[in-house]
C-alpha cells in the first residue's frame, strides 16, 4: 500500500486512527474504506476482504506514532 505515499491525502480521524493503533497489521474495514475514500487509492485485500499492513508500512505507521508521542500536543498531520 505504501503508507507513506498516501499520509498527507489521509483525514485526520484515519491518521489519528493509525498512530493510535501501531501494532495493528490487518486493517479494519472502515479504516481501509477511510483511506480509499481519501486517497482513491485501491487498495489489495486478501480472500477475506482484508487489507493487510506491509511490513514498511507497519514501520511507518510505529515511527509516526513515536513522533506523535515524543510532541505532546503535535497533530499526527505532520509526515514522520
Amino acid at each position: 500500500m505504501e503508507i507513506q505515499k498516501l499520509w498527507d491525502q489521509l483525514d485526520v480521524e484515519t491518521r489519528q486512527w493509525l498512530v493510535e493503533n501501531p501494532g495493528c497489521t490487518i486493517l479494519p474495514r472502515t479504516v481501509a474504506a477511510g483511506i480509499m475514500k481519501s486517497t482513491g487509492a485501491q487498495l489489495e485485500q486478501d480472500r477475506h476482504g482484508e487489507t493487510i499492513l506491509s511490513p514498511s508500512d507497519c514501520d511507518f505507521i510505529r515511527g509516526a506514532a513515536e513522533q506523535f508521542e515524543s510532541h505532546p500536543g503535535a497533530s499526527p498531520s505532520a509526515r514522520s
